[in-house]
């Protein structure tokens, strides 16, 4: 049905134009769509006329509806066709041969492609003897419709050759108006496709004719049809052709469904097509608007200009209709509050309005409209408007102040501008009243501080981002067309006193998070820090901020640490040199304090807090962040005479900081950078909290077994009190199973859980050292103390050093603090000696050591900082002495690093020492070297089965099991400083100790790289020392730089031969001869070195000796012996004589004992190499 009007159509319009044709009506075509008879029976007969074709056909074919109904319908349509005469016109053009027409017509259309429009030659028709309007009205139907055919496809081949141009083609038969209804009921029963006239349609289609005769014949089609509108328009919109038909359609849609209060189409449509994401629409429809403006026929007839003239009408039916200009004068008082001589906007019409504005912006903006005074004057009149205070309310005057900003031209005379400042005016009186109503917290007033403040700094670039960001568009605005507006706001309005005044009184938001969007209070505070607005004028915003960032919830709003950074920094740094007091006041202790609430006290921490979470993390950034840029401008503020004050240790002392950060742990998501921040923050100013050890504990607490115990938690082990813990502790000397079973109840429960029963836990751990106490139990406590360490690692750490003090008789204990730990971390290890031997109880020991030699080196650190300038003036004394300027600087922190490698050598020597058994483990024969050899000999196959079992007992020692923990801990300690490594090596230890620690701290290779210069070392002791360090690296580490090393030491200990005296000769060969051995065990190539070795030094002792040379001779001649034929001497070591030593050896001369000793090296050398191993 569609296709047949659009034909219909499409024949009137390559007629002649015609003012008086009839076209066919909606309720005409509604009633042939819908078959309605008793519609079409109401019809006159002009109306009728234009059916006739259709209704014909119907009445004539075959129906597929064979029902009753359809029946009598088809013999009302006979009866309404009876009394037409033109019908027996059309029955003849429905009676000729369609097939043979189709097949002449596919003929004619291939004779016309293949020579070209503009031949005369038709197969549909022979030769015409008249011209064509008498040959139709001569012919008879099936000529007729020959003819028609013929012109229409000679049409159809041109429009072809043209590429979809435009073009007037005059034809005689189509412009006839006297064959008019003949021709179209043919065209009718021929049935044309017609949807290419839009997608074959001008792009811009009030340029040409072509294009305004496109627009009108689809309008008329859509007029006819209207339900078919809106889909016309959607292809108009696809293909991007007929601008102005999209337009018109819209246009005849809006005036036939208005709605007085909601959003027009029209408002609708062209706002989806300037304000929507495909940006080659945007194009074509700004186009359209640009060249509609540029075309002097600006008339009644143009689109464009009836669609302005729509969008006009529908701003002024929402303007007010009374409005008074009159300015409240300040005599007004009486007059009730919140009520303004401006009658406002209804609200119903606050989101038209807004629409109205955005939708003006773009055309403005994108499509680059100019308006007319008309609509400039309307359009102002609508954004001074006052709407009510609602969250649209709030939008719509959002709105106006952007469009005003983005489009000052709108303002052009001097009532313009003050009707603007009025309104101004009344948008900060009733910003309090608008967010208070509208419980809306981003309301206008944060806006317009925020405006005020980038005038004020001069940051227009930044104004225009605001404007284009509420507006929700991209348009250009020029800096210079703001100087106005910023003169009017800076002068009249918003100074900067005000600003800053105004800024202090603005309520925080309630809640602030993340889901709050559009500019608030915290975005103007942020400005104004940055441009020290609040110290230049004296006002305080320290409550301000405090009072926000209490008011914080998740997820994290992203201004909120950018705000803590610029407020530390104008804590810390004046608004200028000339007045250095200028700055703003920090968050005090006790406001600080007052955030932990409820996580801080003396024996728990609660879970009823009356902040959030986000509040203390935010104030924990603050305090870590404010004590580093504290440190990082020690030096300016020195040499500006200003000391800001810094938190006390025991504030820090009281914040959970490991609590809370493992909070934001789980919180990460919805704290954006926050917890990343505080890790630097940790890493770098509490490195004890920052343990890897301790990250992987917590993996393990928080993982998966964590979740499995938790299902096996019963009401039992909820319900253990601190004091039931602390009785079941009390019985410990009677009975292990109470205070096991509660322990056990313990594990199952959460760190945080865990924190109220502490102090019972540590200051019970002195009873657990007495014997008898079950190894189950030791374990347990050890796991709980490992729990609690991942969320309250400071006081727990504090509590357990004072629970491990030894406990004397009749002398009182000392209570240390954190401070005192941080300063002396070797205090740890003043312990009670039974921890020692306790490797439960020694785990935690070593791990509190590690924590509080980091904190040592961090509070070292800072506290160097803090004291670089207090004694400036005798140093620069000084300087100008020596002229060295830096020279103080440099030994200040020489001092510290002598201090920390001090420290951590005294801990690394107290923790060796601990390694060595004590008088009473002697007495039972263990020492550390047969530890040694006892694993050597479980992992040796040629072991004994005695050996076996000795090595077996031996690991299972509680001495054993320190050795391992405190290798452990050094070997970390190496790793992270190889300096102490090198350091503890110089200072020397037990050598006893030696096949312990190279075998048992993985890091000893490291030992190689400084032998060398230790045993270049004028000290006897320490050469001897690095040779038997060496040798036993040698053993473990067969390397080449091992075998250089080696090497070296042999040749040192060749040159210190001839140089040395008899007794000094003695003392330090009869240690180092049984090193040569291991050398050799490691490298063989160095064995004639060492046999030429030990002759010469054999030959030296026995010059020595003068008395004794028959004593001697032959000890020489054996060696030498023993050189040329080692083969001989091989099983001399089973001989006690030999492996022992002779006889007594203690009533011998040194160099004799010296050379009984030489000849044993060099037979177990020869037995070593013999043997192969």
């Amino acid at each position: 049905m569609l296709n047949l009007a659009l034909h219909v159509a499409r024949s009137t319009v390559m007629m002649a134009e015609c003012t008086n044709l009839q076209f066919v009506s909606p309720f005409a075509f509604e009633a042939m769509q819908k078959v309605d008879v008793v519609r079409l029976a109401s019809l006159s007969d002009p109306e009728l006329r234009l059916l006739l074709p259709c209704l014909v056909r119907m009445a004539l074919c075959a129906p597929a509806d064979q029902s009753q109904s359809w029946a009598q319908d088809k013999k009302l349509i006979l009866r309404l066709l009876s009394g037409v005469e033109a019908v027996n016109s059309i029955v003849a053009l429905l009676s000729v041969d369609f097939h043979a027409l189709e097949q002449d017509a596919s003929k004619e259309q291939q004779l016309r492609h293949k020579l070209g429009g503009g031949s005369g030659e038709s197969i549909l028709v022979s030769q015409l003897q008249h011209g064509l309007t008498l040959e139709f009205e001569h012919s008879d139907s099936p000529r007729r419709l020959r003819l028609v055919l013929s012109e229409l496809l000679a049409i159809m081949n041109k429009v072809s050759e043209s590429s979809g141009e435009f073009f007037f083609k005059s034809s005689e038969l189509f412009e006839s108006p006297v064959y008019l209804e003949e021709a179209a009921d043919v065209l009718c029963i021929l049935q044309a496709v017609c949807r290419g006239l839009i997608k074959n349609g001008e792009r811009q289609d009030e340029e040409s004719l072509g294009g305004r005769r496109r627009t009108d014949a689809l309008r008329f089609l859509c007029k006819m049809n209207p339900s078919q509108a809106l889909k016309v328009r959607g292809m108009v919109v696809e293909e991007c052709h007929l601008p102005g038909l999209g337009v018109a359609l819209t246009l005849d849609h809006t005036k036939n469904e208005a709605s007085e209060d909601g959003v027009s189409d029209l408002v609708c449509f062209v706002s989806g097509l300037l304000l929507g994401t495909n940006a080659k629409v945007r194009t074509w429809f700004g186009t359209f608007i640009r060249n509609g403006q540029q075309r002097k026929r600006e008339t009644s007839s143009s689109v464009l200009w009836q669609m302005r003239r729509q969008l006009l009408l529908e701003l002024m039916g929402i303007l007010p209709t009374v409005r008074s200009t009159r300015i409240v004068e300040e005599a007004d008082v009486e007059m009730e509050p919140n009520v303004s001589v401006y009658s406002g906007l209804k609200e119903e019409h606050v989101v038209k309005a807004s629409a109205l504005l955005r939708l003006y912006c773009a055309l403005m903006g994108i499509a680059g409209l100019k308006p007319t005074e008309e609509e400039a004057e309307q359009l102002l009149q609508l954004m001074t408007s006052r709407p009510p205070a609602t969250p649209a309310g709030v939008r719509f005057v959002s709105l106006s102040f952007c469009m005003l900003l983005a489009f000052s031209t709108l303002v052009s005379t001097p009532e313009q501008e003050q009707l603007m400042v009025v309104w101004l005016s009344w948008m900060i009186k009733e910003e309090a009243y608008f967010e208070s109503t509208s419980g809306v917290s981003a309301s206008f007033g944060e806006m317009l501080l925020l405006v005020a403040m980038y005038f004020h700094s001069n940051q227009l670039s930044a104004i225009i981002d605001l404007v284009c960001s509420t507006l929700g568009m991209k348009i250009v605005i020029k800096p210079s067309s703001l100087s106005r507006m910023k003169t009017i706001f800076t002068q009249e309005i918003f100074t900067e006193q005000v600003v800053t005044a105004h800024a202090v009184r603005v309520p925080v938001t309630s809640n602030l998070s993340a889901n709050i969007t559009g500019f608030l209070p915290i975005h103007c505070i942020y400005q104004l820090l940055r441009s020290r607005s609040f110290t230049k004028h004296k006002v305080s915003i320290k409550d301000w901020i405090y009072r926000q960032l209490c008011e914080t919830s998740t997820p994290l709003h992203p201004q909120l640490l950018p705000l803590i950074d610029v407020y530390i920094n104008s804590i810390l740094t004046p608004a200028s040199k000339s007045n250095p007091e200028a700055t703003n006041q920090p968050v005090t202790e006790q406001e600080i304090l007052s955030i932990f609430q409820g996580v801080i006290g003396g024996d728990n921490i609660r879970l009823n807090q009356r902040f959030s979470i986000t509040a203390q993390l935010l104030v924990l950034y603050y305090i870590l962040s404010y004590e580093e840029a504290l440190l990082a401008n020690t030096k300016t503020l020195a040499t500006m005479q200003r000391k800001p004050k810094s938190y006390s240790s025991s504030l820090m002392d009281q914040i959970p900081i490991k609590f809370l950060i493992r909070q934001a742990q789980g919180l990460q998501q919805e704290l954006g950078g926050l917890h990343s921040a505080l890790l630097r923050l940790l890493a770098t100013n509490y490195p004890h909290l920052c343990i890897v050890d301790d990250w992987i504990c917590e993996e393990e607490i928080t993982g998966t077994d964590a979740l499995l115990r938790r299902m096996l938690l019963t009401n039992n082990a909820k319900n253990h009190s601190p004091k039931q813990l602390q009785e079941a502790f009390s019985a410990v000397p009677v009975s292990h199973t109470q205070v096991m079973q509660i322990l056990e109840h313990l594990t199952l429960l959460s760190a945080s859980e865990l924190i109220p029963y502490a102090e019972v836990l540590t200051s019970n751990m002195n009873q657990l050292l007495n014997s008898g106490v079950p190894r189950r139990i030791l374990q347990t406590v050890n796991k709980l103390w490992m729990v609690l360490n991942t969320v309250m690692p400071r006081r727990l750490w504090v509590m357990t050093v004072n629970a491990l003090q030894p406990s004397i008789k009749f002398v009182r204990q000392q209570k240390y603090t954190q401070n005192d730990l941080m300063i002396d971390p070797l205090i740890v290890l003043r312990c009670d000696q039974r921890v020692h031997r306790c490797p439960p109880l020694m785990d935690i020991t070593l791990h509190m050591l590690n924590g509080y030699l980091l904190a040592s080196k961090a509070y070292l650190s800072a506290h160097l900082k803090e004291t670089a300038e207090q004694d400036r003036p005798s140093q620069n004394n000084t300087i100008g002495l020596v002229g060295q300027t830096d020279g103080p600087e440099v030994t200040r922190e020489e001092l510290k690093n002598a201090l920390l490698a001090a420290q951590d050598s005294a801990a690394v020597q107290i923790l060796l020492e601990i390694c060595l058994p004590t008088e009473e483990e002697k007495a039972k024969g263990v020492n550390p070297d047969s530890l040694l050899r006892n694993v050597q000999s479980v992992i040796t196959t040629s072991a004994s089965n005695k050996g076996m079992e000795e090595g077996e007992d031996n690991l299972l020692c509680n001495l054993r099991e320190v050795q391992c923990l405190i290798c452990c801990l050094l070997h970390q300690m190496y790793i992270a400083d190889p300096n102490i490594a090198k350091l503890v090596h110089f200072q020397g230890y037990p050598c006893e100790l030696l096949p312990l620690t190279v075998a048992g701290i993985p890091s000893m290779h490291i030992c190689l790289d400084f032998i060398p210069e230790l045993i270049a070392q004028p000290e006897l002791e320490k050469q001897i020392f690095a040779i038997q360090l060496l040798s036993h690296l040698c053993i473990q580490y067969a390397l080449p730089k091992s075998l250089s090393v080696a090497r070296l030491a042999v040749n040192v200990m060749g040159t210190l031969l001839t140089v040395l005296t008899q007794a000094k000769r003695y003392a330090f060969f009869m240690p180092t001869l049984p090193s040569l051995v291991s050398f050799c065990r490691a490298f063989p190539p160095l064995y004639e070195d060492i046999m030429s070795l030990l002759i010469q030094i054999g030959q030296v002792c026995a010059s020595d000796v003068a008395t004794q040379t028959r004593d001697i001779d032959p000890i020489i001649t054996r060696l030498q012996q023993i050189k040329e034929k080692p083969s001989g001497w091989s099983g001399i070591c089973k001989d006690p004589l030999y492996k022992n030593g002779s006889g007594d050896t203690g009533s011998m001369d040194p160099d004799v004992q010296l050379c009984h000793c030489i000849e044993s090296t060099i037979i177990e050398i020869i037995n070593m190499s013999v043997s192969g191993i």
